[in-house]
């Protein structure tokens, strides 16, 4: 959900990804680069993400991902699904 929402924003290659994340969320989260790969790669299988080869700012090759039309759908799914787990927990803590 944190990759997807990221790159709902602007297309991003994986180091600017995980540095957004971890920047956003102000350290808490932290992105191993293995996992992101490997998350990358599985976006891609199902069709939520495409990515592309570009030239980064700083002159080097590097894969570029974007949301696609699918890639926005389960966006929106999973953050219906998310707030009505927060909700459900801020229940429970109330009672």
């Amino acid at each position: 959900m944190l990759i997807l929402k990221t790159l709902s924003l602007e297309p991003m290659h994986g180091f600017g990804v995980s540095r957004r994340i971890e920047q956003v969320s102000r350290g808490v989260f932290k992105v191993n680069p293995g996992s992101l790969l490997l998350a990358f790669r599985r976006l891609e299988r199902e069709g939520v993400v495409a990515g592309e080869w570009r030239v980064t700012e700083n002159n080097r090759r590097a894969k570029f991902y974007r949301l696609t039309g699918r890639g926005r759908r389960k966006l929106e799914g999973a953050n219906r699904d998310w707030e009505r787990r927060v909700a459900a927990i801020a229940r429970l803590m109330q009672a």
